[in-house]
């Protein structure tokens, strides 16, 4: 017999709260969870799985509505397969131009860290250069230390 994990546990294993567990439930996200004679809901091993997809495709920045939506095909079964398969298709792909969006950025903020260390390097260099002149003494105060 299948052991059964209390909304608590669900919690601590997954990492969301037990408030968003029973929205996720109420927007139809999960489907009803089993609950005990006591009325306390039993969750079974594959709604802890398609848990663990829900917080992946939420953390990969699938909005609520869509993340609704692939849920209500799964519940209608396999002939919404190629409809659900093209979903997570067109999520991979708007995923993919936001990494190489996120790609072009970081090249740019790179170069302008290695700009901006350039620059304080070659100040530091011109500020350094500045002090030891300063802190030489000069051909005069040489003269007198000589004699």
């Amino acid at each position: 017999m299948e052991t059964a994990s209390s909304i608590q546990q669900v919690a601590a294993l997954t990492g969301l709260s037990i408030d968003t567990l029973r929205y996720y439930e109420r927007i139809g996200l999960l489907e009803p969870i089993s609950r005990a004679p006591s009325g306390h809901r039993q969750y079974r091993q594959k709604d802890i799985e398609w848990i663990g997809l829900l917080i992946n495709l939420r953390e990969t920045g699938m909005p609520l509505a869509r993340m609704r939506h692939f849920a209500e095909l799964r519940r209608q079964g396999d002939a919404t397969a190629p409809e659900r398969l093209l979903l997570l298709e067109q999520h991979q792909h708007a995923l993919e131009q936001q990494i190489q969006k996120l790609e072009q950025h970081l090249v740019a903020l790179q170069q302008k860290i290695a700009h901006k260390k350039a620059y304080l390097a070659q100040r530091n260099g011109v500020s350094s250069a500045l002090e030891q002149s300063l802190d030489a003494p000069t051909e005069k105060e040489s003269l007198h230390a000589e004699k």
